[in-house]
């Protein structure tokens, strides 16, 4: 009973938490680690400690699932080289430089201790990414922030092993840590994508959305589990099954599957991220008790702890600033690259469109001569013009990613502005307390060490994440802002089109039903397309019964020459209309569905190609989502 009693005031702590930071502008995780550690140093309250393993088995999986599943994974490409230096290159390098300083400042602690503890501090937390969110600074700082808590334990958890075995045993190596870095990627990413791409086949074979929520609850176990059992790393396989399940779900779950999902998720990760910081502060009382009763002190650990926080600020900075340059360089070199072949692509693009009709030959690709020569090996071998129109597609559409890349690049440079947002929201958050906490009880200084990681987490989250905001104020970078009237416009365009093709493809639109259901009434304004009513639709929430529309004022098809176009939107208000005979609008509510699934089969393939925004194009998806949901649900 005392620990229900627990669970419900940690569960309500939380919802107020989340309430309270609205009002005061104070990250929730910050209120919540503040509130931790008044209450832990209350005379009446216990000491409270809680299992590593929970967290790294039991919390951290889940955690990174979902900001894996919610990423942009054209983003997260485009963006994989900062993040791989952050992730590897500045873990590994921080831990080897607070290693050396820890020997100097901690007696009797080797160098082979000193890097482990060198590696907890290493590693930044994607839960404390919702700090910067808040502020709005763009999306691809999100991005790179994102990317980097999504890998970096691996390398870190890599790393602690290797210095543990090496303090306890003497016999890891550089080749040993390298090898054993390795294999823990490639093992995560076999699995990872395995259980993304088998949960995905099976949940879109689930009709209750309650039931594929569970299911979609257990993937990121699923994945991690297997992967330590393999000597891999779970937190790996967990991002890696989240980033297939949100690249390839749009396509193959149904829309009501995705929403109840993502509601569900949310719920899971606020409480899930709340448990970590209120438990991280409830502990704090117990290992600053233990660590008074030591030869080193309190004093002397608050000292390591700032001085180590500065070190992990410096060399953040040290790294991020030659690479921001490196980013800058390769960016103007790509657009030299492209200008000079700026009439070659053109015209391969226009023989790639010549071959999908037949009527041309496969072109060189501009820049790329090695890889023409395996395409053409490949032709030699495929001679129909079925492979051959297919990769044609493919080579074209592999050109259009690479001018929306560097369309995005030169868009949306990171300068030294938004260097230095990267740099200080690098904060140290639940991955630093549960690396901490496996230390063995070996370990020389256990519990100072402890609090040295809980203080550096601690401070970091506290200091760099109240000063976060005065830092974009004064450094001013790029923020995130609606999509501009061109790109609004460029979507409705693609959608209009899609929908265009789809009454191409399917002209058998039974007559009886449109002389039925089509609104003749002489005030009713035109539509400008299949799609025109679409921004205009109100999601279902708004559809209130006493904002339902008279049939008189639907709009529902519009006869373009010889072309019966439908708005889906209108089709689906009138659907969940009861005053509407449903008997008649389903012939009319089938063909709607069709354009609405080719329209969002237009919107992924420019979201693969990365011709648009991210958020446009969820934007898009999420209206299309609604209608379908509409169209699909039961008729009142």
């Amino acid at each position: 009973m005392d620990l229900l009693i627990i669970a419900v005031l940690g569960i309500l702590a939380i919802a107020a938490a989340s309430q309270l930071s609205d009002r005061i502008g104070v990250a929730p995780a910050l209120i919540l680690l503040v509130g931790g550690t008044v209450v832990g140093f209350l005379p009446f309250i216990p000491a409270v400690e809680l299992d590593p393993q929970v967290v790294l088995e039991g919390i951290l999986p889940p955690l990174l699932y979902s900001t894996a599943v919610s990423i942009s994974t054209i983003n997260f490409r485009r963006e994989l080289v900062p993040v791989a230096v952050l992730a590897i290159l500045l873990v590994a390098l921080s831990a080897a430089v607070i290693g050396a300083v820890l020997t100097l400042l901690v007696p009797g602690l080797s160098l082979a201790w000193a890097i482990a503890m060198g590696a907890i501090l290493s590693p930044t937390d994607a839960v404390a990414i919702s700090i910067a969110r808040r502020l709005g600074v763009s999306q691809r700082i999100i991005t790179v922030l994102e990317g980097e808590g999504l890998l970096n334990d691996a390398t870190a958890l890599v790393i602690l092993s290797s210095a543990v075995s090496a303090a306890t045993s003497g016999k890891a190596s550089v080749g040993g840590v390298l090898g054993g870095f390795a294999l823990a990627v490639l093992v995560a990413l076999g699995v990872g994508w395995l259980v993304g791409e088998v949960s995905l086949r099976i949940r879109s074979h689930v009709t209750d959305p309650t039931v594929d929520t569970v299911l979609s609850f257990t993937v990121p176990f699923l994945a991690a589990i297997p992967a330590e059992h393999m000597h891999g790393s779970g937190l790996v396989a967990a991002v890696v099954a989240g980033l297939i399940t949100g690249h390839r779900g749009p396509r193959m779950l149904p829309p009501a599957h995705r929403v109840a999902s993502r509601t569900n998720w949310h719920t899971a990760e606020l409480t899930l991220e709340g448990l970590i910081f209120l438990v991280m502060g409830l502990e704090f009382f117990g290992v600053v008790e233990r660590v008074d009763n030591s030869d080193l002190g309190v004093r002397r650990a608050v000292a390591v702890a700032v001085i180590a926080g500065l070190v992990t600020v410096v060399i953040r900075a040290l790294v991020v600033a030659p690479m921001l340059k490196l980013l800058s360089h390769r960016t103007a070199r790509w657009a030299v690259h492209w200008e000079e072949n700026e009439e070659a692509i053109h015209q391969f693009q226009n023989r790639c469109s010549a071959i999908v009709r037949g009527e041309a030959e496969m072109p060189q690709v501009p820049w790329d001569r090695r890889r023409l020569s395996r395409v053409q090996r490949k032709l030699r071998r495929e001679p129909s013009h079925e492979s051959i129109a297919r990769r044609a597609r493919r080579l074209s559409s592999r050109v259009r990613r690479r001018g929306a890349d560097l369309d995005y690049f030169a868009a949306k440079p990171l300068r030294s502005r938004e260097g230095a947002v990267i740099v200080w929201a690098g904060m140290r958050g639940a991955v630093t307390l549960a690396a901490a906490q496996t230390l063995p009880t070996t370990a020389p200084h256990r519990p100072f060490l402890l609090m040295v990681a809980m203080l550096v987490a601690a401070g970091s989250l506290t200091i760099q994440g109240l000063t976060l905001p005065a830092l974009v104020r004064v450094v001013r970078p790029a923020m995130a802002g609606p999509a501009d009237d061109e790109e609004k416009t460029a979507v409705v365009s693609l959608l209009v089109n899609a929908a265009r093709d789809a009454v191409t493809e399917d002209q058998e639109l039974p007559s009886r039903s449109v002389h039925d259901v089509v609104s003749t009434a002489p005030g009713d304004p035109p539509t400008s397309g299949a799609t025109a009513e679409m921004d205009k639709s109100p999601s279902p929430a708004q559809s209130g019964d006493n904002l339902s529309p008279t049939p008189e004022q639907h709009i529902l098809l519009r006869r373009e020459r010889s072309d019966v176009l439908l708005s889906p939107a209108a089709v689906a208000r009138a659907w969940t209309d009861p005053t509407w005979r449903h008997d008649e609008l389903a012939p009319v509510r089938e063909h709607a569905l069709d354009m609405i699934r080719a329209q969002r089969e237009a919107l992924l393939d420019a979201g693969d190609e990365g011709l648009y925004s991210a958020d446009s194009l969820e934007h898009a998806l999420d209206r299309l989502d609604f209608q379908e949901i509409m169209l699909t649900s039961e008729p009142h």
